[in-house]
């Protein structure tokens, strides 16, 4: 640590007494101490050993913070000590009034511990907490009513300090004097050269551990000045901490922006360190202006707040099938409708492809274990002049385990699928099939799913009968199929029962209100027959409600090949794109540009959006060796690779091949600490450039 940190071991009791303020920051998370820390504190008062070790206070004292008589301390670290010393010191002066003492008062401890006394309004607090703690706290030392809204942990813990103080059988005397015994180090920070920051994250590497948006929110705000600090944080951070609530999902938020910023996933424990990469050279208003304004969008998908009902109905759709891994595209998506640059039909459209993929893949058991990065990948692949052409396109052209299931796939897949033992689409499954083009809908919640045949694996002679001499085979390849799966509020009732009593039977299929349940009115038996003919039914239906993005082969054909379009067109449309970048991705982008010119006998030319760096002329899809795609905070360098011979590098992503053959596309951002990998594949992807023209020339 630098050398004007100042560390002193002090009695806690010399080190609050004084005239003095400690500020807790309006960036540091309210107090969560539980009863299980304050019984510790407790145990440790009450023993029999001469001194304890309670840890450190940090903060940074004087300078910007000296108001008047009264030097202000701005806590680092120890707000949680602080407060529940404080705590302690208020349970105990109540106290002295009911029990008597030698050697000390109430007025004592309240004017050493509690009060600058010889001070008014403001200044008279020795400890200022901030939101809810502070008016709870002031409302127990002083004994006035709670706020509206108390903090639930500092009522707790002076409830718990009272409880004790009351059971006791120590006296007043020694439990002052155990107090006495706590011992803490006083660690002060130069405002002018130590840096806060850095030593707040190496005392918060051990502990009762901060979430990644509490370390993020200390990062933005702690440099600030502090009536900047309320401004920014009033204005922008704690609507989003209170519209979140939960701290998990804050985390997950934003990780998700961070995958739309930077097309890269950070690691859920790593979101901090990712923050921190992706924020230098952008101003705190305007970073935490656009989280804010992303935030909004997103707690709309995660709380399924949306006003616009249609839409609102399609995200829990996706919600039910937790997908949360197409939230970063989704709020992409969301943003641009935001902006106008598509319309309320296209998201609609948009998001409804978006379910149908992923229940789809459900379906026909392809691995979930890509689409995170699918996912993160897709906004940067969209022409967003033809947003949802281009998005259909993106998803026909995906092969293999990325695949986007064909309506043959699908249709066969559905009708052999276990899907009542997959629990993430069962409910889905059957709450969109019953309520498909349905006005008033059926809340699925208040049925219970049956199985037509029944699930008893020793099936009544009457069930062996319908279902022929191959019975076993037929119920344990069908049992749990969607052709065998409907609705009823008589799950009971029906229970085992033949199917011509599961038909007639009050509450029976042949008098359900229930959709599912209007083919099987008719028929006179349930047999393997029966049970694939409705699979099949199910399956058509399904392939109409879980559509796949078919466009005619001519515009598809557009998409499998680089266009070469009007050059001044072209050049306007990169031009605009790198106009948006800030100072820094130009100046990332014109060094690697320069670079790339310094190394490579090549031609580089606008395409669309995007830059591209081609071996020699014509500038077409095999002479193509790279090209450059450019938004606000970030870059990407996209360079095919020869599968065999590419060795592959943990910053280097696979993509789905939108400019060159699948499986020989790869992309990487572009840093500066990027810059001496990213030429170094630029060399493999201009050779194999060259490698593969020459061979089509013999050829």
């Amino acid at each position: 640590m630098p050398h004007q940190m100042k560390a002193t071991e002090v009695p806690v009791t010399k080190f609050l007494q004084g005239t003095q303020q400690f500020l807790i920051p309006i960036y540091q998370r309210t107090y969560n101490w539980t009863e299980k820390q304050c019984d510790q504190l407790w145990d440790d008062i009450t023993s029999d050993a001469p001194s304890h070790f309670i840890g450190s206070i940090v903060y940074i004292e004087e300078g910007l913070y000296q108001v008047s008589d009264v030097p202000q301390l701005l806590v680092i670290d120890g707000q949680q000590r602080l407060t529940t010393l404080v705590l302690l010191f208020t349970a105990l002066a109540e106290a002295v009034e009911k029990k008597d003492s030698n050697e000390v008062t109430s007025k004592k401890i309240q004017n050493y511990f509690l009060f600058n006394s010889e001070e008014e309004g403001e200044r008279r607090y020795k400890l200022i907490l901030t939101q809810s703690d502070r008016d709870t706290l002031r409302a127990i030392i002083e004994g006035r009513p709670m706020p509206e809204n108390p903090s639930k942990n500092i009522i707790n813990n002076f409830e718990y300090f009272q409880n004790c103080i009351a059971k006791s059988d120590i006296s007043i005397d020694a439990i002052y004097r155990g107090i006495g015994k706590l011992v803490m180090v006083d660690i002060s920070l130069d405002a002018n050269n130590d840096n806060p920051q850095l030593i707040f994250e190496s005392l918060n590497s051990t502990g009762l551990s901060l979430s990644q948006t509490d370390l993020i929110r200390n990062y933005i705000l702690m440099d600030l000045k502090r009536k900047e600090q309320d401004r920014i944080y009033a204005d922008f951070w704690h609507p989003m901490e209170e519209s979140f609530g939960d701290s998990q999902m804050f985390d997950d938020f934003i990780r998700d922006y961070l995958t739309v910023k930077t097309s890269q996933i950070p690691n859920i424990r790593d979101v901090y360190s990712s923050f921190k990469e992706y924020s230098p050279g952008q101003s705190v208003e305007d970073l935490v202006s656009d989280i804010n304004y992303h935030a909004g969008f997103y707690t709309r998908m995660i709380f399924e707040s949306e006003q616009d009902m249609e839409l609102n109905q399609i995200i829990r759709n996706i919600n039910a099938l937790k997908n949360n891994v197409a939230y970063p595209f989704l709020l992409e998506v969301y943003t641009d409708y935001d902006k106008k640059v598509i319309s309320r039909d296209d998201m609609l459209e948009i998001f409804q492809m978006v379910e149908s993929y992923v229940f789809r893949r459900a379906i026909c058991d392809l691995p979930t274990k890509s689409l995170n990065k699918t996912f993160a990948g897709l906004a940067d692949q969209i022409d967003k002049s033809r947003y949802v052409e281009s998005l259909m396109a993106i998803f026909c052209l995906m092969d293999k385990y990325r695949r986007f299931p064909t309506d043959s796939e699908f249709a066969d897949s559905f009708v052999r699928k276990d899907v009542y033992n997959t629990t993430r689409i069962r409910k889905h499954l059957i709450d969109r099939l019953e309520n498909h083009n349905r006005k008033e809908r059926v809340n699925i919640k208040e049925y219970t799913i049956e199985h037509i045949m029944p699930q008893n694996k020793d099936l009544s002679e009457k069930w062996r009968e319908d279902l022929g001499p191959d019975w076993k085979e037929i119920h344990e390849k069908y049992l749990h199929t969607a052709g065998n799966l409907t609705l009823t509020g008589y799950n009971s009732e029906l229970g085992d029962k033949p199917f011509l009593e599961k038909r007639d039977m009050k509450g029976g299929f042949a008098s359900s209100p229930i959709k599912l349940n209007y083919g099987l009115a008719r028929l006179e038996k349930w047999d393997e027959s029966k049970i694939l003919e409705r699979g099949k039914t199910l399956a058509q239906k399904s392939v109409e409600i879980w559509g796949y993005p078919y466009i005619p082969q001519e515009i598809l054909e557009k998409y499998t090949t680089l266009d070469e379009d009007d050059d001044d067109e072209n050049l306007s449309r990169w031009e605009s794109e790198l106009e948006k970048a800030s100072e820094h991705v130009r100046s990332n982008i014109d060094s690697l540009v320069s670079q790339i010119h310094q190394r490579f006998d090549c031609v580089e030319e606008p395409y669309s959006r995007w830059l591209k760096f081609s071996v020699k002329r014509p500038t077409e899809r095999k002479n193509t060796f790279a090209l450059i795609d450019c938004h606000q905070s970030t870059a990407n360098i996209m360079f095919r690779i020869e599968p065999d011979t590419f060795q592959n590098n943990q910053n280097v992503r696979k993509v789905a091949g939108w400019f060159f053959p699948r499986g020989t596309e790869r992309r990487m951002s572009i840093t500066k600490d990027n810059m001496p990998d990213i030429m170094s594949f630029l060399e493999h992807s201009y050779n194999t450039t060259l490698a593969l023209i020459k061979t089509q020339h013999h050829l």
